[in-house]
């Protein structure tokens, strides 16, 4: 997605001035004008080099688990007949989210004042996801704003187990890894040093494992500044890469095409793309304007892009089973059954169990990936430590004797 910055007049005739994502400059002033009848100026944000550096804003992402708290709050307190404005701020009072409280907060005051609810939601809160903001747009032009609010709640309440199931499941890897880290640094930098000056004062001959773990340590020691530099600019060179337009689409595809985290990325994709694409549909969007959101949606760039790709074939009057049987990502089952669900026109049920079914199909890929990495790390550190061992050892037996 391309980012641009706008200056626009509110229906009131107020200046406002933003910045909005979209596929092109067409959809940007579309966007726009949902909220600012008249665009004044429009111009594509640079990014890249020391544009993201310097002007790169920090995204702060709204807490899930918040926003399905909330929507079971608005579905559950709209059905008892409360107005959406009174509904909106007795939700904002109870809510223990302080973006979220003052977001509803001002949005309550808005929608009193006759603004929508979508429309008052992306004034006031930016950071609300473009599928949270467009399902409610569908809900209100279609009157199911309160079921449009279940249809959220469920799909955020999925969203959020399956990123906690991610986070549990990488906790273990990554402890091991941080602490073997820096047992190795300690082990580097004060161990070997401290041992390698008592032996060379005894005047004994060192090991060949013994010297080759003496010189790793002495440029360790040694060189450590320029080591640690040189990391910060490969770490800066790469970040800046993946901002750019060839470098988000090259590392999407490295990740779909990896041993293991390929097959688990694109799960996750089908996932991804089958609820956004349910809860769309079910919020009234037509197929369309339901694969344009998901393509701003999709974690993967470069089957985002795909999806994208898709919603001109749409509107041309091609199915969506046609536009998948093209895909280089989705998987066979995701086209097939998609095919079965608009011949029998049912393809928001077809695509909720489809999305049932990758979660399910994701789960048991990360826990077989975990189940092998576990006893290869282990295996790789056994190994690493060993090494060490042995290397300072093998010296101490010779200390013995020349003592």
């Amino acid at each position: 997605m391309l980012s641009y910055k706008y200056k626009a007049l509110s229906p009131d005739g107020a200046k406002v001035n933003g910045v909005v994502e979209a596929i092109d400059e067409y959809s940007a002033v579309d966007k726009i004008k949902a909220t600012c009848p008249i665009v004044v100026s429009i111009e594509q944000v640079r990014t890249g080099g020391i544009y993201d550096i310097l002007n790169k804003e920090l995204s702060h992402k709204m807490d899930t688990k918040a926003l399905s708290v909330m929507c079971s709050q608005f579905a559950i307190i709209l059905s008892s007949g409360i107005s959406i404005a009174n509904c909106t701020k007795m939700i904002a009072d109870q809510t223990k989210d302080k973006k979220l409280k003052k977001m509803l907060r001002e949005s309550a005051r808005d929608i009193s004042e006759g603004v929508s609810v979508s429309v008052a939601f992306e004034k006031n809160c930016p950071d609300l996801p473009v599928t949270f903001i467009e399902t409610i747009k569908a809900g209100e032009i279609s009157g199911t704003l309160e079921d449009t609010f279940k249809t959220l709640e469920i799909y955020y309440e999925k969203s959020y187990k399956v990123q906690e199931k991610m986070k549990s499941a990488m906790s273990y890897p990554l402890f091991v890894v941080v602490v073997a880290v820096i047992v190795l640094g300690i082990v580097m930098v004060k161990v070997i040093p401290t041992i390698s000056a008592t032996f060379i004062d005894l005047g004994g001959e060192l090991p060949w494992m013994t010297q080759m773990l003496i010189s790793v340590s002495n440029v360790f020691t040694k060189y450590w500044i320029i080591m640690a530099l040189a990391v910060l600019l490969l770490y800066m060179g790469i970040k800046w890469y993946h901002h750019t337009e060839a470098g988000r689409l090259h590392w999407a595809k490295v990740l779909l095409k990896l041993p293991i985290l390929g097959n688990i990325n694109t799960l996750h994709g089908s996932e991804q793309f089958a609820d956004t694409m349910a809860a769309l549909l079910k919020a009234g969007l037509t197929v369309g304007d339901a694969l344009r959101v998901a393509a701003k949606v999709m974690d993967n760039y470069a089957m985002g892009l795909e999806v994208s790709s898709m919603v001109e074939k749409i509107e041309t009057g091609q199915q969506l089973k046609e536009t998948l049987k093209k895909s280089k990502y989705f998987p066979d089952v995701l086209t097939q059954m998609s095919g079965v669900g608009e011949e029998t026109g049912e393809l928001e049920k077809t695509l909720t169990t489809i999305g049932a079914y990758y979660t399910n199909e994701y789960d048991h890929a990360v826990s077989m990936a975990l189940s092998r990495m576990e006893p290869t790390m282990l295996v790789i550190l056994a190994l690493f430590a060993g090494f060490i061992v042995i290397s300072i050892y093998l010296p101490m037996f010779t200390m013995y004797n020349l003592m």
